[in-house]
Order: structure tokens, then C-alpha cells, then sequence
């Protein structure tokens, strides 16, 4: 029986370089596998996913509104999909999400999904509320915060360097992004010290 995977992390722990390694071992095996990325990371209309250590390959892109069960079976149906691969899954929607495990339950085709849980202001994103509800295999990744412990926490820098505290919640531009742990996240939000009352 297929499952459906979530492998989470901060920014920068190397989802996508550990997506584009399993998908290579697939592709190794003589299996195929099948990638989606946001259209959100579209460059020049054509999905890619790229890892900071220089590495990329091509994928479909999705956007809200997008029905992934039925791509995914049109490509299983013109030429068998061994595992779909989902990079930036935070972006999905609710329904994309449960499309997904269809595809798992319905399928019998492995979905790998790979994306951040919170956002710069501490919340889930839907994608990510869904994944963490559903998925068979919850999978951290982690990465290290300026001090050196884990990084849970993302902030949001200006071009100016201050971290910002609101906005909208989707930004792509990965370098105003730093990851920290919950202890440094809070301070540089502004959230600590605690203000007693007035």
C-alpha cells in the first residue's frame, strides 16, 4: 500500500537537494518518477527545482485550482508513475493535499511531499496544517539556527536587514528568509522580553 509523506523543515535544511536525490535513485532504477513544484517558482513559464548546491531538474508546476489526482493519473496512464515527488508543498491547498492521498489510496503511487511548516509569523501553512493532519509518514528535517540548536522558526528580513513582522504570507525571495530556533525566533520578533502590563 502507497503512502502519502511529509518531510518538513526550515528554510535552507536541503529539502529539495534530499527530493532530487530520491528522485535520481528512482530514475537510477529504471523507475519513473514524476515532479510538481508551485507554479509560484515558475522561471519563464517552466516548473524547476533547484537546490542551493547547484543542482535542478525540471518539473509540472501546480497552482490553486489544480486538480493533482487527475494529472498525476493522466501521466500514470500514458506511461507508469513509480513516485510523484512534491517540492514547496506548503503552497497546496486543503484539497490538493487530500488529492494527493487519493493518489496514494486510489493510485497505489507513493507521494513525497516536501515543504516548510510555519511561515515568517509562526503559523502553519494551510498545505502544511493538511499534510500534518494526514499524511501516513511525518518526517522532520533540520537544520541549525545562528547558535547552533535546531531551527524550528523562519524570520522575514527587509532589504534593510529588520526582521518584519507582518505582511503577506507567501514572499518567494528565499534570501530575506533566516532560519532559527523558537528561542532566537521570538526575540527577533519582538515577542521577548515579555511586556508585563502598562
Amino acid at each position: 500500500m502507497a503512502k502519502l509523506y511529509f518531510s518538513y523543515a526550515a528554510m535552507n535544511a536541503g529539502k529539495s537537494t534530499l527530493l532530487l536525490q530520491a528522485a535520481y535513485n528512482y530514475r537510477e532504477r529504471g523507475m519513473r518518477p514524476l515532479l510538481y513544484t508551485s507554479a509560484l517558482y515558475a522561471e519563464g513559464g517552466v516548473g524547476v527545482i533547484s537546490s542551493r548546491i547547484g543542482i535542478s531538474e525540471a518539473a509540472e508546476l501546480y497552482a490553486p485550482g489544480d486538480d493533482l489526482y487527475q494529472s498525476i493519473r493522466d501521466f500514470h496512464e500514458e506511461s507508469k508513475v513509480d513516485c510523484v515527488f512534491v517540492d514547496e508543498a506548503q503552497f497546496l491547498t486543503r484539497e490538493q493535499v487530500w488529492q494527493l492521498a487519493r493518489v496514494a489510496d486510489r493510485l497505489n503511487i507513493p507521494m513525497m511531499c516536501y515543504g516548510l511548516r510555519t511561515d515568517f509569523q509562526g503559523k502553519l501553512f494551510p498545505g502544511s496544517m493538511e499534510l500534518l493532519a494526514i499524511a501516513d509518514s511525518l518526517r522532520e528535517i533540520r537544520t541549525i539556527c545562528t547558535c547552533g540548536a535546531k531551527a524550528t522558526m523562519v524570520v522575514r528580513q527587509g532589504m534593510d536587514g529588520r526582521v518584519l513582522t507582518d505582511g503577506d504570507q507567501v514572499a518567494i525571495e528565499k534570501s530575506v528568509y533566516l532560519s532559527l530556533c523558537r528561542k532566537h525566533w521570538e526575540e527577533e520578533v519582538g515577542r521577548w522580553p515579555v511586556k508585563g502590563p502598562e
